[in-house]
């Protein structure tokens, strides 16, 4: 496997250890896993390139090892790299000359990838070559190089920022959900076994009611809830354990975290609808981490509203925070 621009070694080493090798393995997501089997088996048995999949959703739900699995299903090898990597078309071209026929292409953030690289992607997904510019000027040279039939395979946590017309050339696009807790218990179950650490299932209950239905917070949370049971050389990770564990790391029983806390806090300071630039400000936060990874979360809890103005908090959001909520004045809709 060929890896670019990925996260720190020891996670990476960590999250691939713990990584389904298998469909079978895979926990959740029911019926993509069962189109993506469907349609792995049919393009072997016809011994043609898988079509091309663009898996959308929040961050942390397993687009990643979806798109290992692809590669494992049709037997050949997986090369990553990621949108904001790939910055012009010698970029570009030089991964898709070198990858082997059937092998999966997968591009992670593929939002982030250049327009122009995506219209540099159309003719090799479709048709199998790209041109590449040897001079450039009014006078300039362009050669067309076949490249092997391959899959692209690419993960968006923001599907609308593609292009229809990119966007169009995905004959599979799957959009992923987060997970119930039943799903993330049996996820922290298995991890935890391959870990070689005993997790009751009490523990593995409040872990998965509080990690936001998303895999990888789920996992977070078990490393450090097993660092904790560790110190405190405990043979296994039980209840009050895990729930020592997530008071540490100030996690809620809503699964709100601190940086949660403060962007609600923000707008009941601000005591009005508040822009996302505004409000990215107010909490020190990346406007991409405020509405892809903070915001759905706050939204599913009923503890924000969007309105034409802007963010609103909710009463919900000050009864959680154990507070008053302002009081209507003459005029006013009801509070949200």
């Amino acid at each position: 496997m060929v890896f670019h621009d990925l996260p720190d070694p020891g996670e990476r080493e960590f999250d691939r250890s713990l990584r389904p090798t298998t469909f079978a393995e895979f926990v959740g997501q029911e019926q993509i896993r069962d189109n993506l089997r469907i349609a792995i088996t049919a393009a072997r048995e016809r011994q043609e390139p898988l079509d091309h999949v663009l898996f959308c959703g929040p961050p942390g739900l397993g687009k990643t090892t979806l798109a290992h699995l692809v590669a494992i299903g049709m037997g050949s090898d997986i090369v990553l790299t990621s949108g904001p990597a790939l910055t012009a078309p010698k970029d570009l071209a030089g991964t898709l000359t070198r990858l082997k026929r059937d092998q999966v292409l997968f591009v992670d953030e593929i939002h982030r990838l250049p327009k122009v690289l995506e219209e540099y992607l159309y003719s090799a997904m479709e048709d199998h070559a790209i041109d590449v510019v040897l001079d450039p000027g009014p006078s300039g040279r362009s050669v067309r190089l076949g490249v092997q039939p391959f899959t692209l395979v690419g993960a968006t946590t923001r599907e609308g920022l593609l292009t229809a017309a990119f966007r169009s050339r995905f004959g599979i696009v799957e959009r992923l959900e987060p997970y119930p807790p039943a799903d993330i218990e049996q996820i922290l179950l298995r991890a935890a076994k391959r870990l070689g650490v005993v997790l009751d299932g009490a523990a593995a209950n409040l872990c998965a009611e509080r990690c936001r239905g998303t895999p990888r917070m789920a996992l977070r949370i078990l490393r450090r809830v097993r660092d904790l049971a560790q110190v405190q050389q405990k043979e296994r990770i039980d209840a009050a354990a895990a729930l020592e564990g997530l008071d540490r790391l100030r996690i809620d029983h809503l699964g709100l975290e601190e940086v949660d806390r403060r962007l609600l806090r923000a707008l009941m300071q601000h005591g009005d609808a508040v822009g996302l630039k505004t409000l990215a400000a107010m909490i020190d936060e990346a406007e991409d981490t405020l509405e892809d990874v903070l915001e759905p979360h706050l939204i599913r809890c009923g503890l924000i509203a969007r309105t034409p103005r802007g963010r609103v908090a909710t009463a919900r959001a000050y009864d959680h925070l154990g507070l008053a909520p302002p009081k209507t004045r003459p005029g006013e809709l009801p509070f949200a």
